[in-house]
Order: structure tokens, then C-alpha cells, then sequence
């Protein structure tokens, strides 16, 4: 398996980059953050996951270990390929995403297209029990609350959430919410 590349992007292509390393050119499928890091001409590295099938063999990269492993996580949950799972790891770092897990909070995972309620479902059921969420802290209803509150006045999950990491988290959810409408 190849865990890990480094090399330059010398073309960018719908599905990611093409990465020069040694005089070879590896076609990466990239998650959100991995492609801001691949700068044209700049060398850069990738953990990197190699997806093996009967009629194909794709690499995917990722912008740390901690994207990778969640894939990989991913992958293991019944109706997810690797198309979904790149997918849900570009969607929000792998602490957003494991907080999401152990709040149960399947609003985060159907925002992402391609994924309904409930492969949003399996997700979460299948992967509460397998990832190592101990530094998640499950106090986050109150701002669940807050953002879909601002969800509902027509945010995308993705910009409430960042409305709302401009405010204090010790307010109520309904101050949150007027500092978040405030402030945009």
C-alpha cells in the first residue's frame, strides 16, 4: 500500500491533482484542505490511502493523518464508498466530525450532497462505537440548538457554524443567534 507521497502537482484535474514524484505522475483524489495545500510548482506531502477494486486501483490524499484515519473509519460503515467518504472528510475537520459523531448530530452529515438521512444515520450509529471520541466533549446541545436555529433562517450548516464560533459559547442559544445575525 502507499501511505504517503511527496512530490509536486504539476496538473490539476477535475477529480484532484497529478502528483510528480520521481519522475512519476500519481493521480490523487484530494479532500478540501489537501488541495489548498497543493500548490502549483511547490513540493508538498500526503498520508495518502490506496482504494483497491476489481477494475481499478485510486489513490486518495489527505492534509494529515487524522483525515485519513477518519476515512479509512468511513469506509467501514455499510453504504459508504469512497466517493461519500472523501466527501465527508472535506467537509469539516476530523474534530468537527467526531464531535458530530459522539453529539449524534446527523444535521451536520446530510448538509453534505450526496449523503441522505439515513446513510447520516449509519454514520453515526456505526461510528460512535468504533472511534475514540474521549476528547470530545458532549455538551454541545445548546449549540446545536444556536445552529439550527440560524440553519432555519436560511445559514448553511458550514456558516452558522462559524457565525456562531464568533460568539461566546457561555451566552444563551438565542443570544448567540442575535450576535450571529448582528455581526452579519
Amino acid at each position: 500500500m502507499i501511505a504517503r507521497l511527496t512530490g509536486t502537482p504539476v496538473a490539476r484535474t477535475p477529480d484532484g491533482v497529478v502528483l510528480d514524484v520521481g519522475g512519476v505522475g500519481y493521480l490523487l483524489r484530494l479532500t478540501a484542505r489537501a488541495h489548498r495545500k497543493a500548490k502549483d510548482g511547490r513540493e508538498v506531502s500526503f498520508d495518502t490511502y490506496m482504494h483497491v477494486r476489481e477494475d481499478a486501483l485510486q489513490l486518495f490524499g489527505f492534509a494529515e493523518p487524522a483525515e485519513r484515519d477518519l476515512f479509512e473509519q468511513l469506509l467501514s460503515v455499510s453504504g459508504v464508498g469512497p466517493k461519500v467518504a472523501l466527501a465527508i472528510v472535506s467537509g469539516s475537520t476530523p474534530g468537527e466530525l467526531q464531535r458530530a459523531i459522539a453529539l449524534e448530530d446527523t444535521t451536520r452529515f446530510i448538509a453534505i450532497p450526496g449523503i441522505g438521512k439515513k446513510t447520516a444515520q449509519r454514520v453515526v450509529l456505526e461510528l460512535k462505537e468504533k472511534l475514540s471520541l474521549d476528547q470530545v466533549v458532549p455538551d454541545g446541545a445548546p449549540d446545536l440548538v444556536a445552529r439550527d436555529a440560524l440553519v432555519e433562517l436560511g445559514y448553511s450548516v458550514v456558516e452558522a457554524e462559524r457565525a456562531l464560533a464568533e460568539t461566546s459559547s457561555e451566552l444563551p442559544p438565542e443570544e448567540r443567534v442575535r450576535q450571529a445575525l448582528r455581526a452579519a
